[in-house]
C-alpha cells in the first residue's frame, strides 16, 4: 500500500488523490449575485447537507490550487450573505459543466450555459429553473480553513426556502429517486449518474441487529462468505426458529446434508437477492 504524508506531495497531486478516492460527491449548483446585483453560476462538489433543523448546507468554493485566486461565488457570498444552491441532474450535467468555465467577472453564466434565471421568493441570487430542486438559502458564516492553494471556504448555508419540481415526487410526495436522476463529481473528469447504481440495505437503525459477532464462528470464518454477505446476515434481529428451519428443509430437501462450502455457496446466492431469510435458513440446516 502507498503510504503518503501530504506535506510530502505537491498540492496538486494531493487534490487528485482526495477527489479520486472521495467520490462521488454531491454537486452544489451556486447562484450568487455581487454587491451590484450582476448574477454569478458556479458548480461546487466539496459540498452536502449537515442539519434538518435548522435546515443547514455547507459548501466550499476552494482557492484555485493553479494560482492561489479566489472564485466569484466566494467573493459575492461575503459581499451579500445570500445563495441558491441548486441541485444537478442528468438532464443539465452537460450546460452545468459549461458554466463552470472561468469567465471574466460580470459574465453572466446563465447565459453562457443556456440556463434560465428564476427570480427566487426570499433571497436575491437567482434559481436555476432547469433544476429539480432550489434551496433558497442565507449565509449565517464562512470559515477560512487557510490562506494558500487549494485551501477551503466552507460557506455555511441555512435554508430559508426550497422548491422541489412536482414531476419529481413519488405518489406519496417523497422526492423518487429514480425520476430526479441526480449526478455526482469523482476524480479527473468523471461523472457518476446515481440511478444507475441503486441498491438498498436495510438501516440497521430501524433494528437491533444481532451483529456479525453473534454469528456462528463456521459461518463467520467462511472460505466463501464475504464481508458484506456477513453484514447482511448480521443486520437480523434474531435467527430462524427450529420450525421454520425444519420447515424450509421439507421445501427444500436439495439443501439438506450439503457439504459446508456448497451451503455457503447457495447461501450467498440467497443474499445476492437480498433474501436474508432463506439464506439463514439454508445455513442453519444439518
Amino acid at each position: 500500500m502507498l503510504s503518503i504524508d501530504p506535506k510530502e506531495i505537491t498540492t496538486g497531486k494531493l487534490h487528485g488523490y482526495l477527489l479520486g478516492a472521495i467520490a462521488p460527491r454531491p454537486i452544489a449548483f451556486a447562484s450568487t449575485v455581487d454587491a451590484d446585483g450582476n448574477p454569478n453560476l458556479s458548480p461546487y462538489s466539496f459540498f452536502n447537507v449537515f442539519s434538518s433543523n435548522p435546515p443547514t448546507i455547507i459548501f466550499s468554493p476552494a482557492r484555485r490550487v493553479r494560482d492561489n485566486t479566489i472564485k466569484h461565488t466566494l467573493e459575492n457570498a461575503e459581499a451579500t450573505r445570500e445563495v441558491v444552491i441548486n441541485v444537478v441532474n442528468f438532464d443539465i450535467v452537460q450546460q452545468m459543466s459549461l458554466s463552470s468555465t472561468e469567465y471574466a467577472k460580470g459574465v453572466n453564466e446563465f447565459d453562457k450555459a443556456g440556463f434560465t434565471m428564476l427570480k427566487s421568493d426570499v433571497v436575491k441570487p437567482f434559481r436555476v429553473a432547469e433544476s429539480p430542486v432550489q434551496f433558497e438559502c442565507k449565509v449565517k458564516d464562512i470559515i477560512y480553513t487557510g490562506t494558500e492553494g487549494g485551501a477551503g471556504n466552507l460557506i455555511i448555508c441555512e435554508v430559508v426556502k426550497l422548491h422541489v419540481s412536482e414531476a419529481v415526487l413519488a405518489e406519496d410526495g417523497s422526492i423518487d429517486q429514480h425520476k430526479i436522476d441526480l449526478v455526482a463529481r469523482a476524480g479527473g473528469s468523471y461523472y457518476s449518474r446515481a440511478r444507475d447504481g441503486f441498491f438498498e440495505i436495510p438501516k440497521p437503525i430501524a433494528t437491533l441487529g444481532i451483529g456479525v459477532d453473534a454469528i456462528p464462528s463456521e459461518i463467520r470464518n467462511s472460505t466463501v462468505l464475504t464481508g458484506n454477505n456477513l453484514g447482511m446476515l448480521g443486520n437480523v434481529e434474531q435467527l430462524p426458529d427450529a420450525i421454520t428451519v425444519d420447515n424450509f428443509s421439507k421445501e427444500h430437501p436439495e439443501f439438506i446434508g450439503l457439504e459446508t462450502v456448497k451451503k455457503h455457496t447457495f447461501a450467498q446466492e440467497f443474499l445476492s437477492k437480498n433474501d436474508v431469510e432463506s439464506a439463514w435458513k439454508v445455513l442453519l440446516l444439518k
